[in-house]
């Protein structure tokens, strides 16, 4: 178990205002999000702490998060769209998502009703990581700059936050990024709104 795990379940992750307080989105699950840890860890997967929220790997892969948002608390797959998921138990964190799917719950019994669906998809998710299996990213009608995919790739919770965006507001970042000739400013613009795109903000959300 990390540290810093049980650091983020007492104060939260420290990504808005509300870092330390009760208003804080962690507060709300605790006992969600304590299970879940649990149920993981028992899958054999190492526990890290990744974008200030609890991330599991195998073998240094990234596989899933088990993070706190306002409505629910969740199991967020990283390559969940290769999962067969028969069940249909998995939910997109937004309409144009590629790669992430979620477990979202909303109270304990929820998550004992599924314990066992749980840990069959986390083994799942291990197999498509020992099989070197890559999802394959459709072309968007606005392509991503290059400097946005390279990010992605080094941060893949910011890949699921802007898959998780509108369609409007993935827009209004890509071309943002992509204006500049420069490579340097391009990336500089990418990094000041890693924070908000992280939070579900838009470009003019400010």
């Amino acid at each position: 178990m990390n540290p810093k795990v049980d650091t983020y379940l007492e104060d939260g992750c420290g990504r808005c205002s509300f870092y330390k307080t009760p208003e804080c989105k962690v507060n709300s699950w605790q006992e969600e999000l304590k299970l879940l840890r649990s149920i993981v860890l028992n899958c054999g997967l190492t526990e890290e702490f990744k974008w200030k929220q609890p991330c599991y790997t195998w073998k240094g892969n990234n596989v899933l998060l088990v993070t706190a948002f306002k409505e629910y608390a969740a199991v967020a797959f990283f390559k969940g769209s290769l999962l067969k998921d028969t069940n249909n138990l998995l939910a997109k964190p937004g309409e144009k998502s590629q790669a992430t799917r979620q477990f979202r719950f909303t109270s304990v019994a929820d998550i004992r009703k599924l314990e066992a669906d749980i840990k069959a998809y986390v083994y799942e998710a291990i197999e498509v990581e020992k099989a070197g299996l890559k999802v394959s990213f459709k072309k968007e009608s606005e392509p991503l700059p290059e400097e946005l995919l390279n990010k992605f790739s080094e941060m893949p919770e910011l890949q699921a936050a802007f898959e998780a965006l509108t369609p409007g507001r993935q827009r209004g970042y890509i071309l943002f990024f992509s204006a500049p000739k420069q490579s340097k400013t391009r990336e500089a613009r990418i990094e000041k709104h890693i924070s908000d795109i992280l939070n579900g903000k838009g470009i003019h959300d400010r």
